[in-house]
Parts: structure tokens; sequence; C-alpha cells
């Protein structure tokens, strides 16, 4: 029988969908005969939307239009009330988790999700003991306690980073459960050559092919930031994408500048628009910075009171690899890209330098712990 391989995820933030689908597709590409299955967390907590039946909102909108309307100070206290209310309700989270594994039965869960992992792990040990359980961090780094990994849990972990191999066995993991790889899983899209006429596709789009461009994305719902950094840079060729926020995209629009631009709403052609784009700017999130690399862009970022507590290794980790210009705020955007266009061919020598394979070293780790399992040692002895 085909094993059932369980991914988890939720919609906050959308990188977690993203990985998870990006991971899925892969698995179906491959020669492993694995049936895949998408869980959305929130799905299986509350079947019945109670929480969108008494807020008008589903619990992860809450935290999408904060992203969007920047209004991220503040977070790292908010994480800790979070952890707690999930502290509270563990009891009730492990009992609705271990009735979905004992109806559905996978074979090996993944979680591509921080904050829940002691509950999953918990859940599945109960209504299918033997059957493991791994987290891919979609983070370059853990953030520490309770975020993505909890101690004295017998599970592996899928770590992009150096640091976050060191921070799993720092907490007692043995070394055999803690898996590295060359960086964050990636939709296939960004594996693709690269535009073959880079000149024409500026061209067609309005832009100046002769001139350096940079592309400013903040996620899928878009960030009032951008108009900040649109304001401050009305001399620098622009792309902006601006996700499903229809609203920014016309104010952006609206917006007077010296030099070409282009803004976009929603899309799914984000690799296709990076190959038109010599650096990147957004906010310093796991995935669109590996994303811009893995195109070939340097990238500017913030590091700043307003960062997301998840992300303040981000910053650091663009730093150590030397592969773009860290300010403060986005205020001083103008002086950063400077300052970036100014060395822009070392820039782009170190970004060249990395080499993300992981969306294709996941599925062969993912491989291994399933052979490995007990629970799957009975039925692989019935076929010998």
């Amino acid at each position: 029988m085909q094993p059932q391989v369980d991914l988890v995820y939720f919609n906050a933030g959308g990188g977690h969908r993203a990985s998870a689908q990006a991971l899925q597709a892969v698995l179906g590409e491959g020669a492993l005969p694995w049936r895949v299955r998408l869980v959305n967390l929130f799905e299986v907590l509350d079947p019945e939307q109670r929480f969108r039946q008494m807020t008008g909102l589903a619990p992860e909108d809450w935290y999408n239009r904060r992203l969007a309307r920047g209004w991220t100070l503040g977070m790292a206290q908010e994480l800790k009330l979070l952890q707690a209310l999930i502290r509270v309700a563990h009891p009730t989270l492990v009992k609705r988790l271990q009735a979905h594994w004992g109806a559905t039965r996978p074979d090996l869960v993944v979680s591509l999700i921080p904050n829940f992992n002691r509950a999953l792990f918990e859940s599945l040990a109960l209504a299918r003991p033997g059957v493991p359980y791994a987290t891919v961090l979609t983070d370059l780094a853990d953030h520490p306690p309770h975020f993505w990994i909890e101690p004295g849990q017998a599970q592996h972990f899928v770590c992009g980073t150096p640091r976050a191999v060191q921070q799993a066995l720092a907490a007692g993991h043995a070394r055999e459960r803690v898996h590295a790889t060359s960086g964050m899983i990636l939709r296939p899209d960004f594996y693709r050559p690269p535009l073959a006429d880079r000149d024409a596709a500026r061209a067609r789009l309005g832009l100046d092919p002769a001139r350096p461009t940079g592309i400013v994305l903040f996620g899928g719902h878009g960030s009032r930031a951008m108009l900040t950094i649109a304001e401050r840079l009305p001399n620098v060729q622009l792309i902006l994408l601006c996700g499903h926020n229809a609203a920014l995209a016309r104010r952006l629009r609206a917006l007077p500048a010296q030099a070409p631009r282009h803004v976009v709403g929603f899309t799914t052609e984000v690799p296709q628009l990076m190959d038109l784009a010599d650096f990147f700017i957004g906010k310093p999130g796991p995935g669109s910075v590996s994303e811009a690399v893995q195109r070939g862009l340097p990238v500017v970022v913030t590091d700043n009171a307003w960062t997301m507590p998840q992300e303040r290794f981000n910053p650091q980790w663009v730093r150590e690899h030397g592969l773009g210009v860290v300010c403060r705020s986005h205020r001083g955007i103008g002086p950063a890209v400077d300052a970036l266009l100014a060395e822009l061919p070392v820039y782009r020598g170190r970004v060249r330098a990395q080499h993300n394979r992981a969306l294709y070293e996941v599925p062969q780790i993912l491989a291994q712990i399933l052979a490995r399992s007990p629970a799957r040692a009975p039925a692989a002895a019935l076929m010998a």
C-alpha cells in the first residue's frame, strides 16, 4: 500500500502554504510512490469555522491584514500571549488532532508551521504510535522558546541554515534526527532558467532596458511601506508587486516619478518579474529574500523594532553572507540603494555563490525518515 504523507500548513503569511504546495508539487513529480495530502491546521481545529462566524474573519486573516498595514510593532509580546493561549488550549488541541490522525491514518506527518508542534507531535504519538513526525522550518532560524523547535520530542527537524541546525542540537535533539538542507523550500518556478531576452521583456513593460531596476515585494498582501519606498526613490526604475492589495496599486500608480515604473497586482509570475530586476527591496522574510537570492538578486532589507521577532535573524544572515544592504528604516532607502548599486557586481557575485537545492533535498530526507519508520517495518516485512 502506498504510504500517506501529510503536509501541515496554515495561511498566516502565505509562506507556510507556499512551502507545502511546493513540496507537494515536487513529490508528485518524483518517483516516490506516496499519496501526499495537504492538511490545513485551522480546518482540522475549527471545521465548522466558528471563529469566522464570530469575527467575520479566519484566524490567519487578522495576521495578514496587520502585515499589509505594517502593524508589526509589538508582535514579540503578542507572540508570547499567543503561545500562552496555545498552552492553555493544549489538551483540547491534542484531543481534536488525535481524532483527526486516528481517522485519516497518515504514515508520516510533516509540519511546515511554528507554535503548534508540541500538540501536533503528541496527538500523532497517541493516535499513531511509531509514525514519524518531522518539522520543516520555513524560517532561517528558530525563535525560541516554543516556536519551531520543541525540546524533548522524539521527532525530526529539517533546517535550512547552520544556525537552525545548531539550535536543534542545542535543544537536545539527536544528530541523526536533525537534517540540514542548502536553504529554504522555494516553488519549482524559482529553479527555471532565467529569461532569455531581459531587455526586450523590460521594454514591453515600458521600462528602460539600460537602467538599473529594483523589484519591490512585501508578500501577497503588499505593504504601505511600498509608498514610502516609491516616494523616496523617484529616480530609480522600479517594479512594484502589490499582491491582492488593489488600493495600494492604485496609489502607487498615482505617485509622480522621474524614472519608469511598472505596478503589478496579484501575479503568479514573480520569478519572471525578478528576472527583469537587478536588486530586490522588501521585508526580511525568509521566503522573499531566499527567492530573490535564487534569481540572482542582491537585497535591500530593514532591521528595526518593526521587524517581526521570527525574522530578526534574517538581516544578520544577509550581512554575514554579504548578500545586500541592511538599513534601519525605509526612510533611509535612498542611501541604501545607492550603496548597493555602487558595489553591485560584488554583491551579485556573492549572491550567485549561493546554491539552494532544498526543494529537491527535502524529499530525499523524508524518504529516509519513512524508510526507517518502525510503523512501516511490519508492512515491509509482509511485502518481502
